[in-house]
C-alpha cells in the first residue's frame, strides 16, 4: 500500500553532516505521520524524529542537531543531520503511519557510520 525508499547513508567523520531522504509511493494520501528511527548495534530501535502536517518532534539526543523536513512536490521526507557523533552510528529507517488501519510501513534502512 505504501512503499518507502531511503537513500543518503554513508561514512562520515565526527562533526560532519549527512542528509537522508525517503521517497514515498502508493497510497500517499493515507499517511498521517512520517518519522525516522534508528537502531545501533546491540540496541533497541529508537525514535529519532517525526513529522505530521503541522508539527515536528525530536528525541532529546538529536534535538538541535537534526532537522526533519518534507517536500510534497516529490513525496519526500528528509533528515538533515549536523554535528554528527559516533553515538549516532546506526541503521536509520524511514516510517509512515496510515490512518484507519493504523499500520506502520518501513523503509529498507540505510547505514550511517560516524567515525571518531
Amino acid at each position: 500500500q505504501v512503499q518507502l525508499v531511503e537513500s543518503g547513508g554513508g561514512l562520515v567523520q565526527a562533526g560532519g553532516s549527512l542528509r537522508l531522504s525517503c521517497v514515498a509511493s502508493g497510497s500517499i494520501s493515507s499517511i498521517v505521520v512520517m518519522g525516522w528511527y534508528r537502531q545501533a548495534p546491540g540496541k533497541e530501535r529508537e525514535l529519532v524524529a517525526t513529522m505530521t502536517s503541522g508539527s515536528t518532534y525530536y528525541a532529546s539526543s538529536v534535538r538541535g542537531r537534526f532537522t526533519i523536513s518534507r517536500d510534497d512536490a516529490i513525496n519526500t521526507v528528509s533528515l538533515q543531520m549536523n554535528s554528527l557523533k559516533p553515538v549516532d552510528t546506526a541503521v536509520y529507517y524511514c516510517s509512515a503511519d496510515v490512518r484507519t488501519s493504523g499500520m506502520r510501513y518501513w523503509g529498507q534502512g540505510t547505514l550511517v557510520t560516524v567515525s571518531s
